[in-house]
């Protein structure tokens, strides 16, 4: 726990507030430790991507390559997609 907070920029004592749920953090510190974990700040907010395909999901996630803001990115584009698709789709009928 020390070297994520060490990485967002936080104090320990701090990181362990949030963790226990005595303290919320600002969308700013959010993104830092979201960043430090290599992950996206949705995904530690509990919003994950409604619908879609998990495989396409997991391997956004998983890959080593992309920065936290790039994640993010991909998977808001991707589920804009999804969402055009369906919505044209069900206005046609079609599912």
């Amino acid at each position: 726990m020390r070297q994520v907070a060490a990485m967002a920029g936080i104090s320990n004592p701090y990181l362990s507030q949030i963790e226990r749920g005595l303290r919320a953090p600002s969308e700013e510190v959010l993104r830092a430790i979201a960043e430090s974990l290599n992950v996206s700040a949705d995904l530690l907010r509990g919003d994950e991507p409604a619908g879609g395909s998990a495989e396409v999901v997991a391997a956004v996630q998983s890959d080593p390559d992309l920065t936290a803001s790039q994640r993010r990115s991909l998977l808001e584009a991707y589920e804009a997609f999804r969402n055009v698709t369906v919505k044209h789709r069900r206005g046609r009928g079609v599912r």
